[in-house]
């Protein structure tokens, strides 16, 4: 072989060689990239962050669409988003297991079954809570119309008249239907400690006839520099 074509071969192996070392470095580099980003999805899956999850599939799925992983992350995400639904369904919180829900039908559209069991769950919550909002109209509607107490405030301050036996009487029968109708504790404001039982005699007396078994919450706070007064505390669900 002439010397001139034994230089030209080595110099074209030579070339090849340093191809392929420049080329690897970058091949290895996106290979550990793509693979960290697996990794990373993974881990977003265990720790509950779901949203960060769904956009780092979706950014995978875009760069290997028939990556076999896809489907699988996809079907991990959807069971975790199914998951977060039925505990907070179990919380109470109807909107945020449908929105989970939701979720894991998007990810999982081929396979209803995932998502059936807990659907029927959340449409019963939404029933049961359409239902109880009807019981508490229709309890509104039946209840008398308030005579002192607000029954839309967190409390109701009434001055007591008690300059004038009478009228007070009046006033504690008016008092002692909106405690009952209302379902409201009871707080004496009395310038003197002897006002207070007094007070709560007569008020318990009105109430016992009105209901008798109403759980009727008595108490009283000595306030020396003020007239006498009741506060009412309708009772919350």
């Amino acid at each position: 072989m002439k010397p001139f074509a034994f230089r030209y071969l080595l110099l074209a192996a030579f070339s090849v060689i340093l191809a392929a070392c420049s080329s690897t470095p970058a091949d290895n580099a996106a290979t550990t990239a793509q693979a960290d980003a697996w990794q990373q999805l993974e881990q977003s899956i265990a720790s509950s962050e779901l949203a960060t999850a769904e956009d780092q599939l979706a950014a995978l799925q875009a760069q290997a669409p028939d990556d076999s992983r896809v489907e699988q992350y996809q079907r991990q995400l959807a069971e975790a988003y199914l998951q977060r639904s039925q505990i907070v369904l179990q919380k109470g919180d109807v909107n945020a297991a449908a929105t989970a829900l939701s979720r894991a039908r998007a990810l999982m559209p081929k396979a209803p079954a995932l998502t059936g069991g807990v659907n029927g769950a959340i449409a019963q919550a939404r029933k049961a809570e359409l239902e109880k909002a009807e019981a508490a109209l229709k309890a509104a509607e039946a209840r008398p119309a308030a005579r002192l107490v607000d029954p839309t405030a967190q409390s109701t301050v009434v001055a007591l008249k008690t300059t004038n036996i009478r009228e007070m009487r009046r006033q504690l029968d008016d008092i002692a239907a909106d405690v009952v109708n209302y379902k409201c504790d009871v707080v004496f404001q009395v310038p003197r400690k002897d006002d207070a039982p007094w007070l709560k005699t007569l008020l318990g007396k009105r109430v016992l006839k009105l209901d008798s078994e109403f759980d009727l919450q008595q108490s009283h706070e000595i306030q020396r520099n003020q007239p006498a007064q009741v506060v009412l505390v309708p009772r919350r669900p």
